[in-house]
């Protein structure tokens, strides 16, 4: 696929990428505006450094789930990877190798494991959910003979800067969109929609859609693993298990921001929007006073719900 074709499909496949989220973003700005209104301490920057700092992994993972997603994958390993680099992270960056040589290192477990699980998938055209299944509990054996308990250390001034009370997570958030953006536009990047949305036309237009699947594998496994490096310098160490709860919410905020199973359709904007939906949401629940079951209860209802409405619609539409 040349640079020319790339440019002017680009644009054509973002507008219909764009399609019903609107409804999404008015759903995001009226959680938004009730939290802020039970929370008004969001508005203060300390407020909203706290806030972003809890997003952020969500968004993080998010990211790493609908990017699978998008190329009609699916990942059940995320939670393991998150836990494998917050553990990386703890054990390595006050050592020999320092911060920096710690986040080479954790880059370079997400991007290996990612790779490894993508050509997997790939070249042996086995299921994804199957080996990332299998692929997660290898991944929780290494973290745990890496750290079998939480220990480990982050250096203090790492926490300071990537949790402290200033809005740099936030500020990472927005870099990271800005970089993929720029990458969407790439032939590789426009090859991740269109191996997911019909990968033997993809092929047929000379798209190397085996590649863009290792690929994007890679790329997950990266977010992943330097989602657990900055989980573990939100907490100052490393927890081998830190990163169960992660699978399930990434796939919810995924399917909450529009992207489908069975890939090309969705936006990675609409995936951060579901994403953040369901942290605020899950906030909201709390200053109203929900119990923890009655918030399981309501978030699933919440889940259900932003799913069916659209198909719904979809279908009465079509029906007209």
């Amino acid at each position: 696929m040349n640079t020319n074709s790339s440019s002017r499909l680009y644009p054509s496949i973002q507008m219909r990428r764009n399609r019903g989220l609107s409804g999404l973003y008015l759903v995001v700005a009226a959680f938004l505006i009730l939290y802020a209104m039970l929370f008004p301490g969001i508005l203060s920057i300390g407020g909203f450094s706290k806030f972003t700092q809890n997003w952020f992994p969500l968004a993080l993972v998010t990211m790493a789930q609908a990017l699978l997603m998008l190329n009609g994958g699916i990942t059940l390993a995320i939670g393991p990877l998150v836990s494998l680099g917050a553990v990386i992270a703890a054990t390595t960056m006050e050592g020999a190798l320092g911060v920096s040589g710690g986040i080479l290192a954790v880059a370079a477990a997400g991007l290996a494991v990612g790779a490894v699980t993508g050509a997997i998938v790939t070249y042996l055209r086995l299921p994804s959910i199957i080996v990332t299944l299998a692929g997660s509990f290898i991944i929780s054996g290494v973290a745990l003979i890496l750290l079998p308990r939480p220990g480990g250390t982050v250096p203090d001034w790492l926490s300071t800067v990537l949790a402290g009370h200033t809005p740099v997570a936030f500020v990472m958030l927005v870099v990271i969109l800005a970089l993929w953006k720029a990458f969407l536009a790439t032939p590789l990047g426009l090859g991740i929609y269109a191996a997911g949305d019909n990968p033997v036309g993809a092929f047929r237009s000379g798209v190397p859609v085996e590649r863009v699947k290792v690929a994007a594998f890679a790329l997950s496994g990266l977010l992943a693993a330097l989602t657990g490096l900055f989980v573990a310098a939100q907490t100052g160490s490393g927890d081998p298990v830190i990163g169960t709860p992660f699978t399930l919410n990434s796939i919810a905020a995924a399917v909450l921001g529009g992207v489908g199973f069975l890939g090309g359709k969705g936006t990675m904007r609409g995936a951060i929007c579901g994403s953040l939906l369901l942290s605020v949401m899950i906030n909201v629940m709390f200053f109203l006073g929900f119990p923890p079951v009655a918030q399981y209860v309501a978030q699933g209802l919440i889940i259900v719900g932003a799913v069916a409405v659209p198909e719904l619609l979809g279908a009465w539409r079509a029906r007209r």
